[in-house]
């Protein structure tokens, strides 16, 4: 094989090269010729995000993800079925121009961004007149100043009027509030007059012996027979409570949650009594319906059951939801039980009828004589 290295091309960087193969080198002959070239097809940024397959417009970032990707898909070494050196070559190619690309356009953004910073700078007034005045006013400088004097005018008037405002809302406040001392002090006054004519009154009666009768006289106080454990004026404002019909809000809930089953459970097992058994095709729809109406109760009641357990004070009070195919077989299986009660009821009675007939031996000879004789006279008309 012989090597011929030509440079057909001015460019020196990308020359180009003609490989000579032959069998047989002493007679010259061109068996094969191969020839190849360094140059670089440059591609658009477009094929560029074709290559890697990635949209155009995005970040740097994802350029690197669909690279590193590619790469152990394309790459030579990585052992993959798809390996393929000319494809690599093509995605490292599009990698780099892309990255390039991005870099010069994220140099153009800063640069713009700058440039517009610096337009901006030269836009705001640096006058030393405009920093006067508190900003007030516009114009020339003597036109400003009569303007800011008359902002100063009407400022001071508005703080005037604000510190006769807050004053006249103080004098109303103390006024109310000697108001509330002097009706307080007439409540007091009032209160502590009833309890000295009360406190006179009984010493009065006590004098006179009005309670020497009493019969819980000399005996103590049942203060703390329901709960020794807890104060006396929690005991009594509980037993205040109670006797006047108050109940705890998850007792009432507790109570009508199974007022409610127990109200449920009963309309289904009279439903499916009233259906009967077997049931045709017109009262299986029926069925059909009222489990339909069931489960939609159930689910109204669960819904109940989750507001007591939040207000249940004890964990262990706590309820369970009720599950409605549980409770649809709890039905059925009663039905079953009232079923066979009716049928021993019924066979009860029937053997009670049979027994309170009683059985007259004449009565049954006569009986039987009279339909033998039936079957004689027949005869006697064929003997004739």
């Amino acid at each position: 094989m012989k090597l011929i290295s030509v440079l057909l091309t001015p460019n020196t960087r990308n020359p180009l090269y003609l490989i000579v193969t032959s069998s047989k080198l002493p007679g010259y002959k061109i068996s094969n010729l191969c020839c190849y070239s360094t140059f670089k097809h440059k591609r658009s940024i477009k094929e560029c995000y074709t290559v890697l397959n990635v949209p155009e417009g995005c970040s740097a970032e994802e350029v690197r993800d669909s690279y590193k990707t590619l790469a152990k898909k394309y790459h030579p070494d990585s052992g993959a079925s798809t390996a393929s050196a000319a494809r690599f070559m093509q995605i490292d190619e599009a990698y780099r121009d892309l990255l390039t690309n991005l870099a010069k356009e994220s140099k153009k953004a800063q640069a713009m961004e700058d440039d517009e910073e610096k337009m901006s700078e030269y836009k705001i007034p640096q006058h030393r007149q405009y920093l006067n005045y508190e900003g007030v006013g516009f114009g020339t400088p003597s036109q400003r100043q009569r303007q800011y004097m008359q902002f100063r005018v009407d400022r001071a008037t508005d703080q005037v009027l604000d510190f006769r405002k807050q004053k006249l809302e103080q004098q109303y406040a103390e006024n109310s509030m000697v108001a509330k001392d002097v009706k307080h002090s007439k409540k007091v006054k009032i209160t502590q007059a009833i309890e000295r004519l009360v406190e006179d009154l009984i010493q009065e009666s006590m004098a006179k012996g009005d309670f020497d009768n009493l019969s819980g006289k000399g005996k103590p106080l049942d203060k703390f027979s329901a709960c020794p454990h807890i104060d006396p004026m929690t005991h009594n404002l509980n037993r205040i409570l109670i006797d006047n019909g108050y109940q705890p809000e998850w007792i009432v809930l507790q109570k009508e949650i199974r007022e409610t089953i127990d109200k449920l459970r009963q309309d289904l097992v009279a439903s499916r009594k009233k259906l009967g058994d077997p049931m045709a095709y017109k009262q299986e729809k029926q069925w059909m319906e009222i489990r339909e109406k069931f489960t939609v109760d159930i689910s109204k009641l669960n819904k109940r059951i989750n507001d007591f357990n939040l207000v249940v004070p004890l964990m262990s009070r706590q309820m369970v939801h009720f599950r409605v195919e549980k409770e649809i077989w709890r039905a059925e299986q009663a039905f079953l039980v009232l079923k066979e009660e009716m049928n021993a009821v019924n066979n009860t009675e029937a053997d009670e009828k049979m027994d309170n007939v009683q059985v007259n031996p004449t009565e049954v000879f006569l009986n039987l004589i009279k339909y033998l004789k039936k079957f004689r006279k027949p005869n006697k008309q064929n003997k004739e």
